[in-house]
This record gives structure tokens, sequence and C-alpha cells, in this order.
């Protein structure tokens, strides 16, 4: 009785290590894992894009955004940059929340992070005891936008519904997501 238990038990790790280690996910599982992903960003970017632009959450605002691309980050003119790193880190999370373009929102944010690496943190290192940090944040931001990029808004967002609602992929079989219509190039 007991060997027969312990062939049971031995069975049954495999079973649980195969549970655990599984990498091929269903598409819902990463539909809301994007959804998660969208969520994070856009917390974030609103916070740093509603600072540099309206000095929101004790953020510097447009005139001290400014001052400071042009004095740390050295780009000229810095009035121009703060507008558009606001618009870029607030805009963007707009998208993302909503799901609207964010395969361009992730981009954008992904650039934007890029040059917050290049300009300000990156001499640093990747952690830094002083000002200005380390690039660790910007590096995970950075991703996460890429993934979300690459990996387009998933079926909880405003690109599916624009997507179900003018058939954009009109023969697409509807249980596999990554079918296209082939068949409607001519081929």
């Amino acid at each position: 009785m007991a060997t027969r238990t312990q062939r049971v038990r031995w069975r049954s790790i495999p079973a649980l290590l195969a549970v655990l280690v599984k990498t091929n996910s269903a598409p819902l599982a990463a539909d809301y894992a994007l959804l998660i992903a969208r969520i994070g960003l856009t917390w974030i970017f609103i916070y740093y894009g509603a600072g540099k632009l309206f000095g929101s959450f004790n953020g510097p605002g447009l005139h001290g955004t400014a001052i400071y691309f042009s004095r740390v980050a050295h780009l000229h003119p810095g009035g121009l940059f703060a507008v558009l790193g606001g618009l870029i880190e607030f805009g963007g999370a707009i998208a993302l929340a909503l799901g609207a373009f964010s395969r361009l929102a992730g981009l954008a944010l992904f650039g934007d992070m890029v040059m917050a690496m290049i300009t300000v943190t990156w001499a640093t290192g990747i952690n830094s005891s002083h000002p200005p940090p380390g690039y660790q944040l910007n590096l995970a931001l950075s991703i996460l936008a890429l993934v979300v990029a690459i990996l387009g808004s998933g079926r909880f967002s405003l690109d599916a519904l624009l997507e179900r609602r003018i058939g954009i992929w009109p023969n697409r079989n509807p249980v596999d997501r990554n079918t296209t219509a082939r068949t409607s190039h001519g081929d």
C-alpha cells in the first residue's frame, strides 16, 4: 500500500510541475495580462505627465520641467521638450487606459523612456543612491510599454471594439485570433 501511494505521488509531481512551468498562455490570459500592464502604465504615466503639464501631484509644471530639461537633460528648447514629454506621457496614458491606438501609445512611451535614459539617468547607472535616480524605472517602463506596442491592447480595449465594429479582418476565424485573411489579397 505504501508503494502505491508513493507511485501516485511521483506521478503527480510531474503533473504539478507541468502546471507550474507551462509557458503557452491562453489568449484570454494574455488579454488579462495586457490589461494589467496597461493599467500599471496608465497609473504611472498619468502621474508623471500631469506633473509635467499641469504641476499636479507636486510636479514641476511646464515651466519647471522646461528648466529641468534645458539644464539637466540638455534638451533645447526646454519648453518644446517639456510640452512634448508631458503630452507623450499624459496622452499616452489616456490612450492606454482606453485601449485606443495602444500600439502607437506604447511605442511613444517606449521612446520617451529611452530618451530619459539617454539624457538623464544613464550616467548614474542602474541604481543610484543620489539624484538623479538610476535608470531601473525607465528600463522597466520602457520594456512594459514595448510589450504593449508589440502585442497591442488585447480584447478589453477600444481598439478591439473598433476592430470588431468596422471589420478590419472580415475573413478572420473568431476562434483563432492570429489568423488573417490571406485569400483577400489575390494570392
